[in-house]
């Protein structure tokens, strides 16, 4: 992973990407030969693509699990590890599990050591896109990424754009204007006036900032 201090590029994916991209791993897939008898889909990132997999696959059966190791924002968890298990029995069966990305690769291999614990038959993985920064290489994926860059996928652009403005404002205290300035400058992320107002009523909302006239900064105490 490649970050230049606390500035690095963000990649905004469309609903209409996210889509084709969908498509284009489940036509992968297709193509192999490959026919699981359950899709897993890893929550959260996992949920919309696998959706769309079991669509163009034809196939309904569909479950999950959660697997945490980013937070919002580029923020990396110590450590990544099953937060909500599997509720369904895969002893013999052919299996494949659907993330959004692998950027570290530690989701998709705590979710593949998992799930081998309980003796399926066969695990393929598969992503929309895959980072060659990852130490772990999915089975099937519709985009190869070669140079680091945060990925914002149109289901959590909200939550993300409220991690990148907290971090804007713990630097210094800023107008509207001067927080979308820097997070064009850092991030490369280039957002509407009123998407950045609902994040700054939301941190407003969660007790982290505070407006002080034209300002608004990190809320203290």
């Amino acid at each position: 992973m490649v970050m230049n201090g606390d500035s690095f590029s963000c990649d905004l994916v469309s609903w209409d990407r996210s889509y084709r991209l969908a498509r284009d791993l489940a036509e992968h897939i297709k193509s192999s030969g490959y026919r699981p008898d359950l899709v897993i889909a890893i929550g959260r990132g996992g949920y919309v693509p696998a959706r769309v997999v079991c669509d163009f696959l034809l196939h309904d059966l569909l479950t999950s699990m959660k697997v945490e190791h980013w937070g919002i924002a580029a923020q990396k968890k110590d450590k990544a590890q099953v937060r909500f298990p599997l509720a369904v029995d895969v002893r013999g069966q052919k299996v494949l599990i659907v993330d959004d990305v692998t950027d570290t690769g530690d989701t998709l291999q705590i979710a593949v050591s998992y799930v081998e614990g309980f003796a399926p038959q066969e695990i393929k993985t598969g992503v929309l896109q895959h980072k060659t920064t990852s130490s772990f290489e999915p089975d099937y994926y519709a985009e190869k990424i070669t140079q680091w860059r945060w990925i914002i996928y149109p289901w959590a652009v909200h939550e993300d754009l409220v991690g990148f403005v907290e971090k804007v404002l713990s630097e210094d205290p800023a107008s509207l204007e001067a927080v979308g300035a820097e997070l064009a400058r850092r991030y490369l992320i280039v957002v509407d006036v009123a998407e950045l107002e609902g994040a700054l009523e939301d941190l407003s909302a969660l007790g982290k900032a505070e407006k002080k006239g034209a300002l608004y900064r990190i809320a203290i105490g």
